[in-house]
């Protein structure tokens, strides 16, 4: 779930002169044809992997490859986007390379990744979480392979569930609000008191009812891209949002869940939820800025919806090998090893939901958040519009968090919606 910048160089043209100068690595160290050491490069982002768990693939791949060795280096997201479409493009690229979901449909559809299709089977893709997989594929083919997920979750205190009443998480829309119905008549002499910290421009969040409604933001019509928030169904979405937001939340109505940061309000105590993303949990009870007290106060369970928990937003990242990689083969099999089950194993031991839908839940050991993420994530993970085009919605002023505010601040849920669609529609077709 990363929003980047569109991209400002051409990809297509340069990733084609690329390919047409380069038939192999300019490096000294030979590539994979030349003699010597051989050099698989992979660039992973901040925070996706332990470092140990890298290292141990390093190990593992290089004792099964005689002569190679793997130059690992750890990229920032600022400015990725960018670093990532010179790179891909130039005659020298790194072999291997994450990139964010949202940002990996670009990238497939300008030529810069190798098509996998033949190796899928051997990088476990019949088990890869289908709505991350979708990001990395184009006209049926696979260029870019799922590496994990997250997604949103409800997040509240036990103590305060306790106080009130509640016995049981709620799973609908209705015992959700009647929850924290009981919440504001538990804590009524706290002034500030929040049932639900929930902004009213929080939109992935906003997502989850549109889906669960039937809803969708946009839809593909041959290759014309139209926006769907004024559906009947999404439209039910949005007032699903306004209903709950307006019952329990005093939330900023024009402010995301950034601005100010929803982890650190929960953990001030006059909070007992909010929707967010396990790290966050972290945050709270951190001893900068959270309350460490709060660790073994902490619950979680899934996005109520209409009937049952909502579909969630799958946000994460992709992996990809560069088109112009004179070691494709070699960079398969690094990838087989990474989205093998024992590796996705560990990488879930992080706290984060692994490419794969075959491990169990029994990977997460006692970490009840990372449960719960996993359970929303395989039982409806959803993304955006997989284009390129969508990169463009979600930068600069965003017509959906518009909307949303507009909403909450008494404007008809079907004006505000089609403004949004009108919105969404234009700028994908200004940004194809």
């Amino acid at each position: 779930m990363r929003v980047r910048r569109a991209l400002t160089v051409g990809l297509t043209t340069l990733v084609a002169a690329s390919l047409a100068l380069s038939g192999c690595s300019s490096s000294d160290d030979g590539g994979s044809d030349g003699g010597g050491t051989k050099k698989l490069t992979v660039w992973l982002m901040t925070g996706s992997a332990p470092d140990a768990l890298v290292d141990e693939i390093n190990t593992e791949f290089t004792k099964a490859h005689e002569g190679w060795t793997v130059d690992y280096q750890v990229q920032q997201w600022d400015g990725i986007q960018d670093k990532l479409t010179t790179a891909l493009a130039g005659n020298n690229p790194p072999d291997i390379v994450e990139l964010g979901n949202t940002q990996s449909p670009r990238f497939v559809e300008s030529g810069a990744l190798a098509d996998l299709s033949k190796s899928k089977d051997d990088l476990n893709g019949k088990n890869w979480l289908e709505g991350l997989a979708a990001t990395g594929e184009n006209d049926g083919k696979t260029f870019a392979t799922p590496f994990y997920a997250a997604n949103r979750i409800v997040v509240y205190r036990k103590s305060m569930f306790t106080k009130a009443g509640i016995t049981a998480p709620p799973k609908t829309i209705d015992e959700f609000i009647a929850a924290g119905k009981k919440l504001q008549s538990a804590n009524k002499a706290d002034k500030q008191f929040q049932a639900l910290y929930l902004p009213g421009q929080s939109w992935y969040t906003l997502l989850s009812w549109v889906w669960a409604n039937g809803g969708d933001v946009a839809k593909d019509d041959g290759g014309k891209w139209t926006g769907t928030l004024d559906s009947p169904e999404a439209q039910k979405g949005f007032a699903d949002y306004a209903r709950i937001y307006k019952e329990l939340s005093k939330a900023p109505a024009d402010q995301d869940e950034a601005n100010p940061q929803q982890s650190t309000v929960f953990a001030k105590g006059h909070v007992a939820m909010f929707i967010g993303l396990p790290w966050e949990i972290g945050t709270a009870t951190a001893p900068d800025g959270g309350d460490p007290k709060l660790k073994d106060d902490i619950g979680t369970f899934e996005i109520p919806g209409p009937s049952g928990p909502a579909p969630v937003f799958l946000g994460g990242s992709n992996l990809g090998v560069a088109a112009a990689s004179p070691n494709v083969d070699a960079a398969t099999d690094w990838l087989k090893l990474m989205l093998g089950d024992k590796y996705q194993t560990k990488l879930a031991s992080n706290g984060v939901v692994p490419a794969l839908t075959n491990l169990g839940d029994t990977i997460y050991g006692d970490n009840e958040a990372a449960k719960v993420m996993a359970a929303a994530a395989t039982n409806g993970g959803k993304v955006t519009p997989v284009t390129p085009a969508w990169a463009a919605v979600e930068s600069g002023t965003n017509p959906i968090k518009n909307a949303m505010t507009k909403v909450l601040r008494g404007t008809d849920v079907a004006t505000a919606s089609k403004e949004a669609s009108t919105s969404i529609t234009d700028t994908m077709a200004k940004a194809k």
